[in-house]
């Protein structure tokens, strides 16, 4: 009864947990559906609900410690997706790149602040630099966005993150030497205890975590103990970061820099991370940044709308010619510049915080006694309208450059093949090695691909129930996984008395593209194992086989060993299953490192030209050297080895060995066989003499056809 009435006796603002709840998830619900039917970014959309809702609104709900706890939740989220989702070898690749915008983002809007300020409000040199850093920094806010649409991974969203980090601890940082000039702290040890405190902070989030996350995700497969472990990085990265002396959100980005590679970017875990920040902690801080808004405090006093004018005027052109002197320098297009400056414009989380700070810094008294801030009051409610605006153009910068971005860009890369050309089967038998082979599918393919999966279980006996129930166990299973990274997997049942014959009807049936098998981690390859491989699977000339054992979870490999036999390119199936390969790499952030022979290592040569991975060759010939290349791999490495039977033109006899030697030095390692497919032997002969005969890269790309695009 007494819960019946506090829910009748309604007062603004809501006090009930359970109605301020709804009425937040009815925001999150309703604004996205009714803004994308003008053209609106939902991001926009939730913010100006919350200036409506706020206490400088109707006061529906108060900004109260559990919005601001959630909304700061979200807003290290966006920091932490940043640092997860960029492509770390392409960020490495394009460091200058970003480095140079860092600098144009920072010195630019610096210098503008620091020029108006002094001269036109005549701020003190110590105000103008305070009230300079505002317009220097700035907030991911349109992230989302980019990430949404696919694009996270390209060149001017990478640019874009790296420069954010760099001028906002610039900015970050002017503010901590600001603020200890005015109390009287910059001296020898103030350098000392900062630069000793970064280093420390980014040596242990950079270096110790990653360790610890290894550790963490090989020893446990739950997936909410997962999730959870991620939060609990997170948030301690955020308070290692404030320790040091820099803004939480600093922690949070180094945070998914350092889980980068421990997360694959098509994994359930990831869809799992990316689905709770863009439902519920995301849409919680756009929220709670609209309720800071008030529009009644330009209407103060004649300075207060000069300096909200100024601000904004400085806030967003600045980072236009930040942006603009970024695509001159780097010959970016006008789109990929469009990008830059939407992530770049708004002003949110650091500026708050540079405003909130130099506000509550008192510099002196008025002959009257009012104290004199830092930053005084029209600066403050300056900053609202900064605010607001520079969130407005962000998000409709960002929309409508990177629209036009994803129809310019050619999707059609080397690790995006047509779905319609691949088609995975995985051959299920346990329930152990199910989870192992969907991760690892969920590595290699496509990612457009999102129906073309296949799980299948072979029953002998039509009658036997519990074979039937099995089965129903083993294909939820894969089903389960799939589902969780927003992939169908299609369950098949197949009642046969030979299990060889069953793969190979549904192989025909389905137009299978790539078969993968699952090695049992005790057994390894067994003789019956064996023979099924050479006088059955392998029979099927039309798909890729793929043979997997799995010791350790793939997320937790760190570097992929890839040995490739004297003219493995000369197969008809080594481009596509050469896809897999790369897909690995770049969907996990592994390094690797591929053995070869002269002709094949230059093919991969050019083709890491095109597509960046993280990647090294070592022209290798000797395959009766393995045992050395083998030595030289440490614990969380991988081995995938190319293989061949006896009628392709890249077998070796050595090959024969290769099952013996995995079993004695292989049990506690992961290591993927792949068998590339062969056509009919006319055509088989045919293709690997145009492929020998090709004198280039694109002499060889015209004859693999539209995989390399």
């Amino acid at each position: 009864m007494l819960t019946i009435l506090s829910i009748t006796n309604l007062s603004l603002p809501l006090e009930d947990p359970v109605l301020k709840f709804l009425v937040v998830l009815i925001i999150i619900l309703f604004a996205p559906i009714l803004l994308n039917k003008i053209k609106v970014p939902h991001l926009l959309g939730l913010i100006i609900a919350g200036a409506i809702i706020g206490p400088n609104g109707f006061n529906v709900l108060a900004r109260d410690a559990s919005i601001v706890v959630t909304g700061t939740t979200g807003l290290l989220y966006i920091m932490f997706l940043a640092g997860l989702e960029i492509d770390l070898a392409e960020f490495k690749k394009n460091k200058w790149k970003s480095i140079g915008f860092g600098f144009y983002t920072f010195a630019i809007p610096f210098v503008l602040g620091i020029l108006s300020s002094h001269y036109l409000f005549n701020f003190p040199w110590i105000t103008s630099f305070v009230f300079a850093s505002i317009f220097s920094s700035h907030t991911l806010i349109s992230y989302p966005i980019v990430s949404k649409l696919g694009i996270s991974k390209s060149l001017p969203v990478n640019i874009a993150v790296g420069g954010t980090m760099i001028t906002d601890i610039l900015a970050l940082l002017v503010l901590a030497v600001c603020v200890g000039v005015v109390q009287g702290e910059v001296n020898a040890a103030f350098w000392t205890k900062i630069s000793v405190s970064m280093l420390v902070f980014s040596v242990v989030v950079l270096a110790g975590f990653p360790i610890l996350g290894r550790w963490f995700f090989k020893k446990v497969n739950d997936n909410i103990s997962q999730y959870i472990f991620v939060l609990v990085m997170i948030y301690l990265a955020a308070v290692l970061a404030e320790l040091a002396g820099v803004e939480a959100i600093i922690g949070a980005f180094f945070a998914g820099l350092a889980l980068n590679r421990l997360i694959p970017h098509t994994s359930a875990l990831m869809n799992r991370v990316e689905f709770v920040g863009n439902a519920i902690f995301i849409p919680f801080f756009l929220i709670s940044v609209g309720m800071i808004i008030d529009f009644s405090v330009f209407f103060k006093d004649l300075k207060t709308i000069e300096i909200a004018l100024l601000m904004t005027v400085i806030g967003i052109f600045s980072k236009y010619f930040a942006a603009v002197a970024t695509q001159k320098t780097f010959r970016l297009t006008k789109e990929q510049g469009g990008v830059i400056f939407g992530l770049s414009a708004a002003h949110a989380a650091a500026t708050l915080a540079i405003v909130m700070v130099g506000y509550s810094i008192i510099i002196g008294e008025t002959p009257t006694g009012e104290p004199i801030r830092l930053l005084d009051e029209s600066v403050l409610n300056g900053s609202i309208l900064l605010i607001l605006v520079s969130c407005t153009v962000s998000s409709f910068v960002t929309q409508k450059n990177a629209n036009k971005l994803v129809e310019s860009e050619n999707e059609n890369t080397i690790s995006d093949i047509n779905p319609d050309e691949e088609k995975i089967l995985l051959a299920v038998n346990q329930l152990s090695i199910i989870e192992p082979m969907m991760n690892l599918a969920l590595l290699f393919k496509s990612r457009n691909n999102k129906e073309d999966l296949f799980a299948l279980n072979i029953i002998n006996e039509e009658k036997n129930e519990s074979s039937k129930k099995n089965a129903e166990k083993l294909l939820h299973a894969a089903q389960t996984i799939g589902a969780s990274a927003d992939v169908k997997v299609t369950p098949l049942t197949r009642y046969d008395a030979d299990v060889i014959n069953g793969v190979s009807n549904e192989i025909k049936v389905n137009e299978i593209t790539d078969l993968l098998i699952g090695v049992d981690v005790e057994k390894g390859f067994s003789p019956s194992f064996v023979y099924n491989l050479y006088s059955g699977y392998l029979r099927n000339r039309s798909s890729n086989v793929l043979v997997y054992h799995s010791a350790q979870p793939v997320s937790t490999i760190q570097k992929y060993i890839v040995i490739l036999p004297h003219k493995a390119h000369l197969e008809s199936g080594f481009f596509h299953s050469l896809l897999k390969v790369w897909n690995i790499a770049r969907n996990s952030g592994s390094k690797v490192e591929f053995y070869g022979t002269e002709d094949t290592i230059s093919i991969i040569e050019n083709i890491r030209n095109k597509v960046n991975i993280d990647a090294s060759t070592v022209i290798f010939s000797n395959w009766a050297e393995l045992r050395s290349v083998f030595d030289k791999m440490k614990e969380n490495d991988a081995l995938i080895l190319f293989m061949a039977t006896r009628e392709m033109v890249s077998y070796l006899p050595e090959m024969q060995r290769v099952p013996d030697y995995l079993n004695e030095n292989f049990r506690n390692r992961n290591y993927l066989l792949i068998f590339p497919n062969r056509l009919g032997e006319d055509e088989y002969t045919k293709h690997t003499r145009d492929i020998g005969n090709a004198a280039d890269f694109v002499a060889i790309g015209k004859i693999v056809g539209r995989i390399f695009k």
